[in-house]
């Protein structure tokens, strides 16, 4: 396979195959798989530097340990000379402990740490700004799908289970379409919690979220212990079913970065939440969408979106193509928002599929 390879260039070719077999296979199996020093991470990172057009992406790691070293002392008095080491030491402590009960307990403790590591680490939240790495950078801001990247990246590295989720029922049962992300933990007996660093405590109970189930995108109502934030089951949305945690898996990496780029054609100046859209920043959102489309085709918020702004640029036809597609996405996951069903119902009303534009 390798010929006349000299030995070292052999195990890097290895090296690299390995990864990208298990980068493949995690995305199929439903998991995220981003520990922080993982190929997937790295490339989370390197998309954003490159869209930004903002340098060297091993900045962020770099500015990740050191910042790391400016506040730890402000987490609970740490003591690890590094982040890294932090990470390692916790991953030597989970695996020294034989009981699963006490194993899930550590687990907790530690989410709950990194909760707070996050958010001293990165002080502010930016809806417009916070989702590019390089921006944690440079100004100190995070977003919800960024800070919870960043928590299940550490999460994997010290050993945990962990990924991401979408939420579209917070905890006062106000919906939205796929409004926020948050980290899933796995625990070792078998239940889940959620980490948000959106809120002043390390765990929060949203009411409904978008996960997976046998391989694909499904709507579940994580089901609580009492009044603790520990999740023992799930119910599916459209049919009631109860699942048990081990059933119900976290976003593929494919929704992961493609959400990246939801946010990037979301929020592009001038583009399709501006004030007083342009062309020119219309382009932008259109361009960034289509890339978010084209990573996970059954990202249902971006195709939706990307049809809004097919209709904002006069593109009938395409906006109706992809209104149309949408809904038959959400209705197959278990739940349809109001948005895509009202804008395929006027695409329609309006003849739009039938529009030459």
């Amino acid at each position: 396979m390798f010929g006349k390879i000299s030995v070292g260039k052999k195990f890097l070719l290895l090296f690299v195959f390995a990864a990208f077999i298990q980068l493949v296979n995690a995305s199929a199996a439903g998991g995220t798989v981003i520990s922080i020093h993982s190929i997937a991470f790295k490339r989370l990172v390197r998309d954003s530097y490159e869209w930004g057009n903002a340098g060297d992406p091993n900045g962020f790691f770099s500015w990740l340990d050191t910042r790391f070293r400016e506040v730890k002392a402000k987490c609970n008095g740490l003591q690890d000379g590094s982040l890294d080491l932090l990470l390692r030491n916790e991953r030597h402590k989970l695996g020294r402990i034989q009981s699963v009960g006490l194993r899930a307990s550590e687990e907790q403790n530690f989410a709950g740490l990194l909760h707070k590591l996050v958010k001293v680490m990165i002080p502010r939240f930016s809806l417009n700004r916070g989702f590019e790495f390089y921006n944690v950078v440079r100004y100190g801001e995070r977003q919800c799908l960024l800070q919870s990247v960043l928590i299940t990246g550490l999460l994997e590295d010290a050993g945990l289970k962990s990924g991401i989720a979408m939420v579209y029922k917070n905890e006062r049962g106000e919906i939205s379409n796929n409004g926020h992300a948050v980290t899933i933990v796995k625990l070792a007996d078998g239940h889940d919690i959620i980490v948000d660093a959106s809120e002043p405590v390390p765990f929060a109970k949203q009411k409904g979220l978008m996960m997976i189930v046998n391989g694909s995108y499904r709507y579940v109502e994580p089901q609580y212990a009492n009044k603790s934030p520990i999740i023992i089951a799930y119910k599916q949305a459209n049919s009631g079913s109860v699942l048990k945690p081990s059933q119900v898996n976290v976003l593929d990496y494919d929704f992961v970065r493609s959400q990246f780029f939801f946010y990037r054609g979301e929020r592009a100046p001038d583009g399709l939440l501006a004030a007083h859209p342009t062309s020119k920043g219309l382009l932008s959102s259109e361009y960034a969408m289509t890339l978010s489309v084209k990573i996970c085709p059954r990202n249902p918020l971006s195709v939706y979106t990307l049809g809004r702004i097919y209709a904002m640029e006069g593109h009938k036809r395409l906006a109706a193509e992809q209104f149309e597609r949408a809904c038959k996405l959400y209705n197959k996951y278990g739940w349809v928002p109001d948005g895509p069903k009202e804008y395929d119902r006027y695409a329609r009303q309006n003849k739009w599929i039938n529009a030459k534009s």
